[in-house]
């Protein structure tokens, strides 16, 4: 292939020149007599004693056959490309031989990269995902595009929908591990303090890796939904630990932050999606009833809630009581009613004895 060679002016041809115009003593006679047989590459004509002699890669030209092979013009800058015995300018050798950048355009001169059935400048030749220079790293063809091999296990591994190793760059078949929100195969890692190779159960300590034995000998507590130590505020409930941001209603999904919770089945619930899916919400306080309901009234009542509106006298199970303003009213406090009003209030309630309404005064637990 061709040859590039350097400026004339740091070639043999110049330092020839400078010994034709400056002969060492006493050279002058073997000079003389080696040009006597001498003949141009070119012409094959010999060489008078005056004329100037151009020498390059051990043959002599005269200065006006020292030209381009295509153009017939002396070489600009003293540059030229030879190619199968014959001398080129850099122009002529470009048109002739020199393939063209699939990137640039350009001529390329010196090395070339083929792939992907184009040539390319080894500077030309990039990743097309992140561009990286691909010249000696290798590449891979995914979807039509020449991609370097980290970015071809990231496409797979998007396309499949896993996780990439951060180290070797290989889509992960089975469970990552997830070490400072980056995904890796297991085995790239060792426990800190036993030196076991880890599996991807294994847990961050204060920025290292250790395996599961190790890290619970710390008495680190583990978050109960992300399984992810806690270092800082940690949430006790359901009988397990928790991360504040992650201990949320199994409804709505939104963390209870302090509130309060209610629990069934293993399941925390805010107030609001426990009322709807499960329980009474007391008439008296309009909280979600734990324990013990008191049916009065048509209502549900908390059973430290279930009391006199009048007196604010707790009502026990068996205490007898009159509706008032759909209210539970203690007998004490209904003798101290106005005649008129308890008059009032007997007639009513014969009426809706009358029409088949059960009676004032009872309560159920239940």
């Amino acid at each position: 292939m061709a040859t590039r060679l350097g400026a004339l002016a740091a070639s043999g041809l110049y330092q020839r020149r400078q010994h034709r115009q400056s002969p060492l003593p006493g050279a002058a006679g073997n000079m003389s007599n080696a040009l006597a047989n001498a003949v141009c590459q070119r012409c094959q004509a010999r060489f008078t004693p005056t004329e100037r002699i151009v020498h390059s890669s051990g043959e002599l030209f005269h200065e006006h056959c020292f030209v381009c092979a295509q153009c017939f013009r002396p070489f600009p800058d003293g540059l030229f490309y030879e190619f199968e015995g014959r001398k080129y300018c850099e122009h002529d050798f470009q048109m002739l031989f020199a393939p063209c950048c699939g990137s640039c355009g350009e001529f390329i001169v010196g090395r070339v990269i083929k792939a992907v059935n184009r040539s390319w400048h080894p500077g030309c030749f990039l990743c097309e995902l992140c561009g990286a220079q691909l010249a000696d790293l290798g590449f891979v063809r995914n979807a039509g595009r020449h991609l370097c091999r980290p970015c071809h296990s990231r496409e797979k591994a998007k396309s499949l929908g896993k996780y990439i190793c951060q180290r070797c760059h290989q889509v992960i078949e089975e469970k990552p591990l997830m070490f400072r929100s980056d995904a890796y195969h297991p085995d790239h890692f060792s426990c800190t303090f036993c030196r076991k190779e880890l599996t991807a159960e294994a847990r961050e300590l204060k920025g290292e890796l250790c395996c599961l034995p190790c890290h619970d000998k710390m008495g680190v507590p583990i978050c109960g939904a992300c399984r992810r130590p806690i270092e800082g505020r940690v949430v006790n409930a359901l009988g397990k630990q928790w991360h504040v941001e992650h201990f949320v209603c199994a409804k709505c999904e939104k963390p209870f932050l302090g509130h309060r919770h209610y629990e069934k089945k293993g399941l925390a619930y805010c107030e609001t999606h426990y009322s709807q899916l499960f329980g009474d919400v007391c008439y008296g306080c309009s909280h979600v009833i734990e324990g013990d309901v008191v049916s009065a009234l048509n209502k549900a009542w908390c059973v430290h809630c279930f009391c006199c509106s009048a007196c604010n006298g707790k009502l026990a199970l068996k205490s007898k009581f009159v509706e008032f303003d759909m209210k539970p009213v203690c007998k004490r406090c209904y003798h101290n009613f106005p005649l008129e009003l308890k008059r009032r209030l007997r007639t009513l309630a014969g009426t809706a004895r009358s029409h088949g309404a059960p009676k004032s005064g009872g309560l159920r637990l239940t």
